[in-house]
Protein backbone atom coordinates (compact mmCIF):
# COMPACT_ATOMS: atom_id res chain seq x y z
CA UNK A 1 0.00 0.00 0.00
CA UNK A 2 1.17 3.29 -1.26
CA UNK A 3 1.52 6.71 1.74
CA UNK A 4 0.12 9.53 -0.12
CA UNK A 5 2.28 12.54 1.36
CA UNK A 6 2.18 16.18 1.16
CA UNK A 7 5.16 18.09 2.07
CA UNK A 8 4.74 21.27 3.44
CA UNK A 9 7.77 23.68 4.01
CA UNK A 10 8.71 27.14 3.20
CA UNK A 11 12.57 26.37 2.97
CA UNK A 12 13.18 25.15 -0.78
CA UNK A 13 15.69 23.32 -0.18
CA UNK A 14 14.72 21.30 2.59
CA UNK A 15 11.13 21.08 0.76
CA UNK A 16 12.94 19.65 -2.14
CA UNK A 17 14.93 17.51 0.13
CA UNK A 18 11.91 15.78 1.78
CA UNK A 19 10.05 15.35 -1.48
CA UNK A 20 13.41 13.80 -3.08
CA UNK A 21 13.80 11.69 -0.10
CA UNK A 22 10.51 10.50 0.47
CA UNK A 23 9.44 10.20 -3.18
CA UNK A 24 12.36 7.95 -3.95
CA UNK A 25 10.66 4.97 -1.56
CA UNK A 26 8.88 2.32 -3.39
CA UNK A 27 6.00 2.69 -0.94
CA UNK A 28 5.44 6.40 -1.12
CA UNK A 29 3.74 8.94 -3.19
CA UNK A 30 4.44 12.57 -2.78
CA UNK A 31 1.31 13.74 -4.15
CA UNK A 32 2.32 18.03 -3.62
CA UNK A 33 4.18 20.18 -2.25
CA UNK A 34 3.80 24.02 -1.03
CA UNK A 35 5.63 26.67 0.58
CA UNK A 36 3.17 28.57 3.46
CA UNK A 37 0.26 27.20 5.67
CA UNK A 38 -2.79 27.88 3.56
CA UNK A 39 -1.53 25.94 0.64
CA UNK A 40 -1.15 23.09 2.73
CA UNK A 41 -4.63 23.24 4.29
CA UNK A 42 -5.73 23.38 0.25
CA UNK A 43 -4.20 21.41 -0.70
CA UNK A 44 -4.57 18.84 1.63
CA UNK A 45 -8.51 18.96 1.76
CA UNK A 46 -8.18 18.30 -2.40
CA UNK A 47 -5.57 15.67 -2.29
CA UNK A 48 -6.66 13.79 0.74
CA UNK A 49 -2.58 12.74 1.78
CA UNK A 50 -1.97 9.55 4.18
CA UNK A 51 0.61 12.41 5.80
CA UNK A 52 1.06 15.79 5.89
CA UNK A 53 5.05 16.16 6.69
CA UNK A 54 4.57 20.25 8.12
CA UNK A 55 6.91 22.87 8.97
CA UNK A 56 5.78 25.29 11.97
CA UNK A 57 6.92 28.17 10.99
CA UNK A 58 5.82 29.45 7.46
CA UNK A 59 4.37 32.54 5.68
CA UNK A 60 0.83 33.19 5.07
CA UNK A 61 -0.76 30.49 7.63
CA UNK A 62 2.09 28.76 10.13
CA UNK A 63 1.99 25.26 10.66
CA UNK A 64 -0.08 25.20 13.78
CA UNK A 65 -3.17 27.09 12.34
CA UNK A 66 -2.95 24.68 9.06
CA UNK A 67 -2.36 21.48 11.45
CA UNK A 68 -5.65 22.78 13.91
CA UNK A 69 -7.51 23.50 10.19
CA UNK A 70 -6.68 19.84 9.13
CA UNK A 71 -6.23 17.67 12.33
CA UNK A 72 -7.93 19.58 15.39
CA UNK A 73 -10.92 18.90 17.45
CA UNK A 74 -13.73 19.16 15.48
CA UNK A 75 -12.30 18.41 12.49
CA UNK A 76 -15.00 15.90 10.46
CA UNK A 77 -12.00 14.20 8.60
CA UNK A 78 -8.89 15.00 10.03
CA UNK A 79 -5.73 14.46 7.70
CA UNK A 80 -2.56 12.93 9.90
CA UNK A 81 0.54 15.42 10.56
CA UNK A 82 3.89 15.13 11.29
CA UNK A 83 5.31 18.29 12.39
CA UNK A 84 9.25 18.83 11.77
CA UNK A 85 10.98 21.53 13.05
CA UNK A 86 14.30 23.12 14.41
CA UNK A 87 15.09 22.93 17.89
CA UNK A 88 15.09 26.33 18.20
CA UNK A 89 11.79 26.29 17.61
CA UNK A 90 10.72 23.73 19.83
CA UNK A 91 8.51 26.62 22.24
CA UNK A 92 5.88 26.14 19.14
CA UNK A 93 5.92 22.33 18.93
CA UNK A 94 3.63 21.54 22.49
CA UNK A 95 0.78 23.78 20.11
CA UNK A 96 1.26 21.71 17.13
CA UNK A 97 0.56 18.67 19.21
CA UNK A 98 -2.28 20.43 20.91
CA UNK A 99 -3.25 21.31 17.79
CA UNK A 100 -3.86 17.77 16.35
CA UNK A 101 -0.46 16.79 14.90
CA UNK A 102 0.33 12.68 15.01
CA UNK A 103 4.05 13.58 15.87
CA UNK A 104 7.40 15.72 15.46
CA UNK A 105 10.75 15.18 14.07
CA UNK A 106 14.10 17.59 14.07
CA UNK A 107 14.58 18.69 10.23
CA UNK A 108 18.52 17.25 10.86
CA UNK A 109 17.16 14.07 12.02
CA UNK A 110 18.44 11.12 9.89
CA UNK A 111 16.56 10.22 6.79
CA UNK A 112 15.62 6.97 8.13
CA UNK A 113 14.13 8.55 11.56
CA UNK A 114 11.78 10.94 8.67
CA UNK A 115 10.82 7.77 7.07
CA UNK A 116 10.06 5.79 9.87
CA UNK A 117 7.95 9.25 10.95
CA UNK A 118 6.36 8.98 8.08
CA UNK A 119 5.72 5.43 8.31
CA UNK A 120 4.25 5.85 11.43
CA UNK A 121 2.35 8.25 11.37
CA UNK A 122 0.30 6.92 8.53
CA UNK A 123 0.06 3.29 10.10
CA UNK A 124 -1.77 5.53 12.73
CA UNK A 125 0.42 5.70 16.04
CA UNK A 126 2.15 8.66 17.39
CA UNK A 127 5.67 9.64 17.19
CA UNK A 128 7.64 11.30 19.70
CA UNK A 129 10.85 11.54 20.04
CA UNK A 130 12.17 10.71 23.15
CA UNK A 131 15.20 12.81 23.51
CA UNK A 132 13.17 16.00 22.36
CA UNK A 133 9.90 14.91 24.40
CA UNK A 134 12.29 14.99 27.75
CA UNK A 135 13.73 18.24 27.00
CA UNK A 136 10.38 19.88 25.21
CA UNK A 137 8.08 18.77 27.25
CA UNK A 138 10.23 19.54 30.44
CA UNK A 139 10.76 22.93 29.51
CA UNK A 140 7.54 24.12 29.18
CA UNK A 141 5.74 21.96 31.72
CA UNK A 142 5.39 24.88 33.74
CA UNK A 143 3.29 26.59 31.11
CA UNK A 144 1.30 23.42 30.23
CA UNK A 145 0.47 22.27 34.08
CA UNK A 146 -2.18 22.85 35.91
CA UNK A 147 -5.40 22.09 33.76
CA UNK A 148 -9.02 21.01 35.06
CA UNK A 149 -10.29 20.69 31.78
CA UNK A 150 -9.86 18.29 28.75
CA UNK A 151 -10.64 14.47 29.27
CA UNK A 152 -11.44 12.96 32.44
CA UNK A 153 -12.29 9.18 31.94
CA UNK A 154 -11.89 6.35 34.89
CA UNK A 155 -9.09 6.18 37.11
CA UNK A 156 -5.98 4.73 36.34
CA UNK A 157 -4.61 2.05 38.15
CA UNK A 158 -0.78 2.58 39.94
CA UNK A 159 0.79 0.62 37.16
CA UNK A 160 -1.24 2.53 34.72
CA UNK A 161 0.07 5.80 36.61
CA UNK A 162 3.65 4.41 36.33
CA UNK A 163 3.29 4.24 32.31
CA UNK A 164 2.33 7.25 31.84
CA UNK A 165 4.60 8.96 33.51
CA UNK A 166 7.11 7.32 31.87
CA UNK A 167 5.33 7.92 28.88
CA UNK A 168 5.73 11.49 29.53
CA UNK A 169 9.21 11.75 30.02
CA UNK A 170 9.63 10.02 26.54
CA UNK A 171 10.54 6.80 27.00
CA UNK A 172 10.21 4.53 24.57
CA UNK A 173 7.79 0.92 25.04
CA UNK A 174 11.41 -1.04 25.14
CA UNK A 175 12.67 1.54 27.67
CA UNK A 176 9.50 1.64 29.72
CA UNK A 177 9.42 -2.30 29.70
CA UNK A 178 13.06 -2.50 31.23
CA UNK A 179 12.11 0.02 33.93
CA UNK A 180 9.49 -1.86 35.23
CA UNK A 181 10.90 -5.10 34.38
CA UNK A 182 7.97 -6.29 32.17
CA UNK A 183 7.42 -7.45 29.02
CA UNK A 184 7.02 -4.71 26.07
CA UNK A 185 3.76 -6.49 25.21
CA UNK A 186 2.72 -5.71 28.31
CA UNK A 187 3.73 -2.53 28.24
CA UNK A 188 1.36 -1.89 25.07
CA UNK A 189 -1.13 -3.14 26.88
CA UNK A 190 -1.02 -0.64 29.70
CA UNK A 191 -0.74 1.64 26.88
CA UNK A 192 -3.68 0.84 25.03
CA UNK A 193 -5.73 0.20 28.37
CA UNK A 194 -4.83 4.05 29.72
CA UNK A 195 -5.33 5.78 26.58
CA UNK A 196 -9.14 3.61 26.28
CA UNK A 197 -9.61 4.85 29.85
CA UNK A 198 -8.71 8.76 29.33
CA UNK A 199 -10.34 8.75 26.11
CA UNK A 200 -6.88 9.96 24.53
CA UNK A 201 -5.82 9.34 20.80
CA UNK A 202 -2.45 8.58 21.16
CA UNK A 203 0.62 8.99 23.22
CA UNK A 204 0.99 12.40 22.05
CA UNK A 205 -2.18 13.42 23.85
CA UNK A 206 -0.65 11.12 26.53
CA UNK A 207 1.65 13.28 27.57
CA UNK A 208 0.37 16.93 27.11
CA UNK A 209 -2.33 14.94 29.40
CA UNK A 210 0.73 14.15 31.89
CA UNK A 211 1.82 17.22 31.71
CA UNK A 212 -1.23 19.50 31.91
CA UNK A 213 -2.62 17.08 35.41
CA UNK A 214 0.97 17.54 37.06
CA UNK A 215 1.50 13.89 37.15
CA UNK A 216 5.67 14.60 35.80
CA UNK A 217 7.25 17.51 37.19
Amino acid sequence: MTIRVLVADDQALVRTGFVTILGAQPDMEVVGECGDGRAAVGLAECLRPDVVVMDVRMPVLDGIEATRRLAGAGVAEPVKVLVVTTFNLDEYVYEALRAGASGFLLKDAPTTQLLHGVRTVAAGAALLDPEVTRQLVGRYAARIRPAADGPGGAPLTPRELEVLRLIAEGLTNAEIAAALVISPETVKTYVSRLLTKLDLRDRVQAVIYAYRRGLVT
